[in-house]
């Protein structure tokens, strides 16, 4: 009995080195995507030097947004992820350089930094309730990215403004890939949108407060 399991053992091993029996699938590679905007459709003003300082504290993301996983929804309250597409970093985390490079740009600033930091600003720009999610409950999906934004004057230590932004984006594509070319997309719109929203706040424009 001993010796026919032995011979049955060795005969399996043989034909697992022959390649004869089915080998397990290989996991299909896992996608990775980033956030990004084309920073050449726009101008590049230098810095400042007579302006103020803006710091620039990092995006904190709505609870079951701290991943990096690619969140889309079916239906209303219920996230799901990708299993084999991600973004490379946490998406709120990505917006935070992409506030930074973005506003550097526009020539308002003395500069633009991103805490934590050891330099003194004149203002910190502070956002929440960051969220980044392909919907599927039409067609096409689309792309929806919120976030709350608050500046503050650190020298006065008041509120200049507060404002919720949104920007929806229909996907070219029922896939992850056409998830990512909305998102950035919708993303550039609410980039644009707060740099708008923050130069409104410097003039004390009404709007700022919407």
């Amino acid at each position: 009995m001993f010796l026919g399991v032995r011979q049955a053992a060795c005969v399996l091993l043989a034909l697992m080195v022959a390649g004869c029996l089915p080998s397990r699938p290989e996991s299909p590679p896992v996608r990775t995507y980033r956030l990004s905007v084309d920073l050449d459709r726009s101008e590049v003003h230098p810095p400042n030097s007579q302006g103020p300082i803006l710091l620039v504290s990092m995006p904190l993301a709505k609870p079951g947004y701290e991943t990096a996983g690619m969140i889309y929804v079916k239906r209303p309250y219920e996230l799901e992820q990708y299993a084999v597409n991600q973004w490379a970093d946490q998406p709120a985390r990505m917006f935070a350089s992409l506030l930074v490079e973005t506003m550097s740009r526009t020539g308002y600033w003395r500069a633009v930094v991103p805490l934590p930091a050891s330099v003194e600003g004149d203002f910190r720009l502070d956002s929440y309730g960051f969220a980044l999610q392909q919907e599927f409950m039409q067609e096409p999906s689309r792309i929806r990215a919120t976030v709350r934004a608050q500046l503050l004057d650190l020298k006065d230590l008041r509120v200049v403004g507060t404002r919720r932004f949104e920007a929806v984006e229909n996907a070219p594509s029922e896939d992850a890939y056409g998830g990512v070319v909305a998102a950035n997309q919708a993303i550039t719109r609410l980039l644009d949108d707060m740099n708008g929203w923050l130069r409104a706040c410097m003039q004390h424009a009404p709007e700022c407060h919407r």
